[in-house]
């Protein structure tokens, strides 16, 4: 992280899947001050505030994608957003739901390849979002940027991507649902995937450490693609996805503390928290939190929380 300077744009995107709440998100954040603890941990924040993209739509049947026009709009105008932020800073997107993925990383991974560097993207998620339109089953585009970005087919209409990520460059930890056909995927295209299993049998910190060297020695910039349902329900109860059995506090707490350490980390997506599924904030506390532990804060300086 060699930039002092944090550019925070809001992506209250609410059509990727046809559960309502994550247009709220943004402003979740702001409310459990990210801006204000960046401050205090040295950054300066710029709030870029929230971008004009579509608003949800009303659900469409059962079997059919769901707003396949407004997620395109959405993807063009993240990517954009995202490429020019990079230039600029440190990017911190404020979801919204996991769809705004297709865009934010998109543009991330043009400007990396403007840099001459190569992207790597941690996928911090109960999923790996590798379905296409075209193989979804529900029809929620939330479940499929890293399709995208990984140049799959099935995205006719979608913006041509500048640089696609290389499969190979991708991680996903705290994985606990995933599909026969999402397996056989991961499998086969080289993606590095750390389940809740493995993390029981290994730790999470072993895995994690592969990984960030392998980023270090490819003199790679390092996307981190925060989902709350990548966190134990009964700690982040704000998702509508949620999967029992989900990283710990300590747990999701130590990864951002590594990932500071390596300095390697260049943006963030603050994905899927549902403020209307929270309670009396505690999830967006929480992910305020873990973001302060990326960006240094340590266990001495964690302040308490009350939520009575």
């Amino acid at each position: 992280m060699s930039t002092r300077t944090c550019i925070l744009i809001g992506a209250g995107m609410d059509c990727g899947k046809r559960r309502r709440g994550c247009v709220m998100g943004p402003d979740a954040y702001r409310t459990a001050g990210l801006a204000e603890t960046l401050g205090e941990l040295g950054w300066r924040c710029e709030d870029r505030g929230n971008l004009p993209g579509p608003a949800w739509v009303a659900d469409a049947p059962p079997g059919q994608v769901h707003a396949r026009d407004e997620t395109i709009a959405w993807t063009r105008l993240l990517a954009e957003a995202a490429e020019t932020a990079m230039g600029q800073g440190f990017a911190i997107f404020m979801g919204g739901d996991h769809a705004l993925s297709l865009g934010t990383v998109a543009g991330v991974a043009a400007h990396a390849a403007g840099q001459d560097r190569p992207l790597f993207v941690l996928w911090l998620d109960a999923h790996p979002d590798i379905n296409t339109p075209k193989t979804t089953a529900s029809g929620n585009l939330h479940g499929t940027p890293i399709a995208y970005v990984t140049g799959q087919t099935g995205f006719d209409g979608f913006p041509a991507l500048a640089a696609p990520v290389p499969t190979e460059n991708v991680c996903f930890i705290g994985l606990r649902s995933v599909d026969a056909p999402e397996r056989a995927f991961i499998t086969r295209s080289g993606m590095s995937a750390i389940d809740m299993r493995q993390i029981d049998e290994r730790g999470i910190a072993a895995p994690l450490a592969d990984f960030l060297q392998r980023v270090s020695a490819a003199d790679g910039m390092l996307h981190v693609s925060l989902d709350v349902d990548f966190l134990e329900p009964a700690i982040a109860p704000a998702v509508g996805t949620t999967v029992p059995g989900g990283a710990t506090f300590r747990e999701a707490h130590l990864v951002m503390e590594m990932l500071h350490d390596s300095g390697l980390v260049t943006s963030l997506d603050l994905v899927e928290l549902n403020p209307f599924l929270d309670d009396r904030g505690r999830t967006a506390s929480l992910m305020v939190d873990l973001t302060a532990s990326l960006f240094g804060r340590s266990v001495f300086d964690r302040p308490t929380h009350s939520h009575s």
